[in-house]
C-alpha cells in the first residue's frame, strides 16, 4: 500500500532524473549512454508512479486531481506531480474555514 509520504518522495526521486535527463541531453557534451539509462528510469518511473497513483486514489490516499496530474502529464514533465503533490499536502493541513451564516460576512 503507496503512503502519500512515499508517493511524494517518489515523485520528487523522479523529477529529480528528469531534470538529470534535460541536462544531459541538452548540456553535456556527450550525451549517451546517460540519456539512455536517463530516460529509461524516466519511463519506468512514469509508468510505476501513474500505477501506484491509481492505486492510492482508490484507497482515497491522493485525490483525484493530483492522480491525473500525476498520470497524464507526468510524462512530458513530472515536476507538475511534484508541485501537486506539495498543494495536496498544503490543503491537506489547512485548518478548516469557517461558515457564515450571514451574507458577505
Amino acid at each position: 500500500m503507496p503512503s502519500f509520504r512515499f508517493l511524494r518522495a517518489l515523485s520528487f526521486t523522479h523529477s529529480a532524473i528528469y531534470l538529470s535527463l534535460l541536462y544531459v541531453a541538452f548540456a553535456a557534451g556527450k550525451p549517451e549512454p546517460a540519456t539512455f539509462v536517463l530516460g529509461t528510469a524516466h519511463g519506468v518511473l512514469w509508468i510505476v508512479m501513474s500505477a501506484l497513483c491509481i492505486v492510492a486514489l482508490r484507497k482515497r490516499i491522493v485525490p483525484f486531481w493530483l492522480a491525473v496530474v500525476v498520470a497524464v502529464i507526468g510524462g512530458l514533465g513530472p515536476f507538475a506531480g511534484s508541485i501537486g503533490f506539495v498543494v495536496a499536502e498544503r490543503r491537506r493541513h489547512r485548518p478548516p474555514r469557517e461558515v457564515s451564516s450571514f451574507p458577505n460576512g
